[in-house]
């Protein structure tokens, strides 16, 4: 029965996927296949929807921090902070560096947004846009764009991603950021080399950088100072200041200048915190268009419904059988191998990313008990598969969004280093262990 119920998940989501639709609805078709699964094995109304309940309750701090974020991100845009940050930046790219630079910027981006699509919307679209004015391969520059935007996505304070896993496993999101940075610098440098090579084999001409600028300033002032919300929310970040207050912090900072800097009168901007930032010329529009509470709308539904999975799953032992496996499999690749595993099988299926952390999280929690480590790994698995595979929305939208071929996710190189640098170094750790132990028992 429970392959016959997963089936018919996994039907859904492959629908939705073909049909172009909210993989909201595959969800809320699992949910009712779900529900019915724990009917069939004797669970009643009551039980049922404490299940369900147990399962929000796990994310219920999350909702809040979501709220805000899309509440930053929308006043981010108004006040001129992210248009000042993309301007000042793409004044270091040159031809040569190109490559480099994209990854570099994004990372930057996704660090301070804490959003891959966001960053992807933005200094993507920029990157690319200057790629084909100067003639670069499209496929390496969409995959340098993707591994900057998830490298920002995966370690900033402000990613939905991060929350979410600090939230699931009971562990600080600032110690958390701490040890992804620790795993993160030999990918990193792995990927500026690459790039940095890349760019200088890549034929490649000038690009026109004055006209972006001579648009961002016909929409609104550009300024130094208006970067003042982003400095705010990184030091206070550095200083460990609970999230929700440094974005709070960073939201009234950027009103401020919003409203009397950009002049945006008092009802406007109150519109922008639901709906969103929309830019008078619709030329800067596509590049500048987006953030809100609305904007943040499907992933909160996505959170929910994934979370009311979670509830279910435990009480009626749904993925017991496949926890089984991935237990099995973890002995002789370490329990990283097996969460590797789980995550590249549930990003298959899940076909988004919020749904592939919720997934790896309920079938490897028998596999790593440490949660610190168990954090760690989620980091470095399921955020970082997802965008790898090709149907998935979290490598769809971004590659759409800037314009890119599906053949750059041969080249997002910090997605695919990351996980198998990582599980290098486990494997290591457990082979030095194994040979130590005879030599102890020796002595």
């Amino acid at each position: 029965m429970e392959a016959v119920v997963l089936g018919i998940f996994c039907g859904a989501l492959a629908l939705c996927v073909l049909l172009h639709l909210s993989i909201v609805y595959a969800m809320v078709v699992g949910l009712a296949v779900f529900c019915l699964y724990a009917r069939l094995r004797g669970f009643r109304g009551a039980a049922l929807g404490r299940m369900v309940l147990s399962g929000v309750r796990t994310a219920k701090g999350m909702l809040l921090v979501f709220f805000l974020i899309g509440m930053l991100t929308a006043l981010w845009r108004a006040s001129g902070t992210i248009p000042t940050i993309v301007l000042y930046a793409v004044e270091l790219i040159r031809p040569r560096t190109l490559v480099l630079m994209s990854f570099l910027l994004c990372c930057g981006m996704s660090v301070l947004t804490g959003t891959a699509f966001g960053t992807a919307a933005t200094m993507g679209v920029i990157c690319m846009a200057l790629g084909h004015s100067m003639g670069a391969d499209p496929a390496w520059l969409g995959g340098a764009i993707l591994s900057g935007i998830y490298f920002g996505d995966r370690c900033s304070p402000v990613s939905t991603s991060a929350l979410l896993i600090s939230e699931l496993t009971g562990t600080s999101i600032f110690d958390n950021i701490r040890r992804m940075l620790r795993t993160a610098w030999p990918p990193f440098l792995i990927c500026c080399l690459l790039y940095g090579l890349a760019g200088l084999w890549m034929p490649v001409g000038g690009g026109d950088i004055a006209a972006l600028r001579q648009a961002f300033g016909g929409e609104m002032l550009l300024d130094w100072y208006l970067v003042l919300p982003a400095v705010v929310l990184l030091v206070l970040s550095v200083c460990r200041v609970p999230v929700r207050r440094t974005m709070l912090v960073s939201i009234g900072l950027a009103a401020l200048l919003a409203l009397f800097v950009q002049h945006i009168e008092p009802l406007r901007l109150m519109g922008m915190l639901l709906t969103g930032y929309t830019a008078a010329d619709p030329a800067v529009g596509a590049l500048l268009d987006g953030g809100g509470i609305l904007s943040m709308l499907q992933v909160i539904l996505i959170v929910c419904i994934s979370s009311a999975y979670a509830g279910i799953f435990r009480e009626t032992g749904l993925l017991d059988r496949l926890k089984a496996g991935v237990a099995r499999i973890s002995r002789p690749i370490t329990p990283f191998g097996g969460m590797l595993a789980a995550a590249v099988l549930s990003a298959c299926i899940a076909c988004n990313q919020t749904l592939t952390i919720m997934l790896t999280h309920q079938l490897c929690g028998d596999v790593e008990h440490n949660r610190q480590r168990f954090a760690l790994e989620l980091e470095n698995s399921a955020v970082l598969v997802a965008p790898l595979i090709p149907w998935s929305i979290a490598s769809a939208t971004p590659l759409a969004a800037i314009g890119a071929p599906q053949t750059s996710l041969l080249t997002a190189f910090f997605c695919i280093g990351l996980p198998l640098c990582y599980l290098a170094a486990r494997l290591l750790h457990r082979h030095r262990l194994t040979h130590r132990r005879p030599a102890r028992t020796a002595a």
